[in-house]
């Protein structure tokens, strides 16, 4: 699978930190959403979001080939929208997020990894592109 050239160099880096953010964004939606989601549903639904947002772009960046690389294009700008619209929000609106996201204050509890990880993946995406046929 690596073979395919998503997960080679960079993109195995990048594999290896959407698997950690999957574990991470996962555990965090699951457990809240379980024990507390009347007290922030708003925050732990967002936080489901970015789980599966996280777990999509690392199996389709193992997956490799053409269409994987276009569709986690699609859903590294799509994160990244998320992370700046949630990351916005939270800082300009507190009391709609009782409780954090995975996106709150653009990924400060996550050191920031969730507004640079979509840059970095649609800057490798971008350049792992196979030219087209001539």
């Amino acid at each position: 699978m690596a073979g395919r050239g998503l997960a080679k160099g960079p993109g195995l880096l990048l594999v290896w930190l959407y698997g950690v953010m999957s574990v991470g964004a996962v555990s965090r939606s699951v457990l809240q959403i379980a024990t507390e989601f009347g007290r922030a549903p708003l925050a732990y639904a967002l936080s489901a979001l970015a789980a599966v947002v996280y777990v999509f772009i690392t199996y389709t960046l193992v997956r490799g080939g053409e269409t994987a690389r276009r569709a986690a294009l699609v859903c590294c700008a799509a994160e990244l929208v998320g992370v700046l619209t949630v990351g916005t929000w939270t800082l300009a609106d507190p009391g709609a997020f009782p409780d954090a996201t995975v996106w709150s204050d653009y990924g400060y509890g996550y050191v920031f990894i969730p507004v640079l990880l979509p840059v970095t993946g649609i800057l490798w995406l971008r350049k792992s592109r196979r030219p087209s046929p001539a």
